[in-house]
């Protein structure tokens, strides 16, 4: 049995797109995701609708939160970038609509799951901790054990930090999955771009983890 854990889309559907089709030429069973669906690219409600024909077991991210909650009528932009970030902001919620809205402010921040072989798996965008602080690639194993909380659960899946990883520690295995919308090459030429994504397969009692990169752009 195969998983895809994905995060941080943010409204690129046509990233999103080139993931799914990658993933479905091997196939999985269950679609996960990290947050940060819909903001702050340009193409939000595609990116839901896709979700929502996969089926996918998603969990709120900062983003998502700030699109559901915040009027951006009500806000003044100290500068150019905030004031273009604000438009953005109200773009997406008038495309989104009220009741995507809705649904977006009540997804929770972690999911937890169980394993085939028994253990448990919470499913986040940042840290079990606090799903608003991700790990990132270079933190020490103090300073992850420290936003892993009393009860993180065997297997994290998160995203936030757009890099992806997989390392254990004190005995829990945690897998950030990198990020379709933003991916590390983001600040590169269109024709360097990528998305990041995660399978997951299990064998018996064996977690078999698989981090892939998918071109975009001219390069795909």
């Amino acid at each position: 049995m195969r998983w895809l854990c994905i995060s941080d889309i943010q409204g690129d559907a046509n990233a999103l797109a080139a993931v799914l089709a990658a993933a479905e030429r091997r196939g999985y069973a269950r679609l996960l995701v990290a947050g940060d669906l819909c903001f702050p690219g340009d193409q939000p409600l595609e990116v839901w609708r896709r979700l929502m024909q996969a089926q996918a077991t998603m969990v709120q991210g900062v983003g998502d939160k700030a699109v559901a909650t915040i009027d951006p009528g009500k806000i003044r932009g100290r500068d150019e970038h905030e004031r273009q970030r604000l438009e953005r902001l109200a773009v997406a919620r008038a495309e989104l609509g009220e009741l995507i809205l809705a649904r977006l402010s009540r997804l929770a921040p972690s999911v937890r799951m169980p394993l085939p072989d028994g253990g448990e798996l919470m499913l986040v965008h940042g840290s079990p901790l606090d799903p608003t602080e991700p790990f990132t690639h270079d933190m020490s194993d103090d300073e992850i054990r420290a936003l892993l909380g009393d009860d993180p659960a065997d297997v994290v899946v998160c995203g936030g930090s757009h890099v992806p990883f997989d390392r254990t520690v004190m005995g829990v295995r945690v897998i950030n999955v990198g990020s379709v919308g933003e991916a590390l090459s983001g600040a590169q030429p269109t024709s360097a771009r990528h998305a990041d994504a995660t399978f997951l397969e299990f064998r018996g009692a064996d977690l078999l983890v698989e981090q892939f990169v998918v071109p975009l752009g001219a390069a795909a």
